[in-house]
């Protein structure tokens, strides 16, 4: 007899929906710019950023002791700023080389990041929950600031935002990717911006970010349903399931004659 309380999938499948209601049109236009790991390496500065908060009294300050208060949040925030800021003017500066510094500025930030775990008791779980996140105990009372958020962002992004200067784009990414990051981790982060993207290049259009969507949408959904189901940890499982739909839609869905 299957004891399984599927309703603990509610928050956290909403919590996916809400994260690829950005993510989807921004992993579209990052593959079309040609700057695939610029989400990797700021999800890992503002993580790098929030982890700072949390070993200093900066977090207690404003009542959230741990990776997830505000205190955390507002570093997070400030240091995937300057994250941006960085690397827009190094794409000013070596334009040839942005690729490999954004590289470097995500190796960077991850072992910056040991390194201030180095001698917390507690640094492995810190850095565990970093990449792979909590998406399994995910609450709906995180989800309505983040949702908030998403609307401003989709907004911009949708309307100004596309008259915007380089710097704007990256300003914009920086908000969205850590509250991102605080929701669901640095690992689903890049993977549903990428991996719905990749999945669909053989479209354009409206249609296209439909079909992400739904690709989307299907991998958060087979990724929890299988972590409860054999009790595995949720972040990776549906990491792994958008990487196999990302394979398969570049697979199954070919371009047209037009687009080759």
């Amino acid at each position: 007899m299957n004891t399984l309380d599927w309703t603990l999938l509610i928050a956290p499948f909403a919590a996916g929906l809400l994260v690829l209601a950005t993510h989807v049109v921004l992993g579209i236009d990052v593959l079309r710019r040609g700057i695939i790991f610029i989400d990797l390496a700021i999800a890992q500065v503002a993580g790098l950023g929030a982890v700072a908060a949390s070993l200093t009294d900066l977090d207690a300050m404003f009542h959230g002791i741990g990776p997830h208060g505000l205190g955390a949040q507002l570093a997070a925030a400030l240091a995937a700023g300057a994250g941006a800021l960085l690397l827009t003017w190094c794409e000013r500066r070596w334009p040839e080389l942005q690729e490999a510094l954004i590289g470097l500025v995500f190796v960077f930030s991850a072992a910056a990041g040991i390194l201030l775990l180095a001698h917390n008791p507690h640094g492995g779980e810190h850095l565990r929950d970093l990449l792979a996140g909590q998406l399994l105990w995910v609450s709906w009372a995180a989800l309505w600031p983040v949702a908030l958020l998403y609307v401003g962002v989709l907004a911009l992004w949708l309307g100004p935002a596309q008259r915007w200067p380089r710097l704007g784009f990256y300003l914009l990414f920086a908000i969205t990717v850590t509250a991102s990051v605080q929701l669901v981790g640095v690992l689903l982060v890049f993977t549903s911006l990428i991996a719905p993207a990749v999945a669909t290049r053989a479209f354009s259009g409206a249609r296209r970010i439909v079909i992400a969507y739904l690709l989307g949408a299907a991998g958060y959904a087979m990724g929890l349903g299988l972590s409860l189901y054999v009790d595995l940890p949720a972040g990776a499982t549906v990491v792994c399931c958008l990487c196999l739909l990302a394979f398969g839609g570049l697979s199954f869905f070919r371009p047209a004659a037009s687009e080759l």
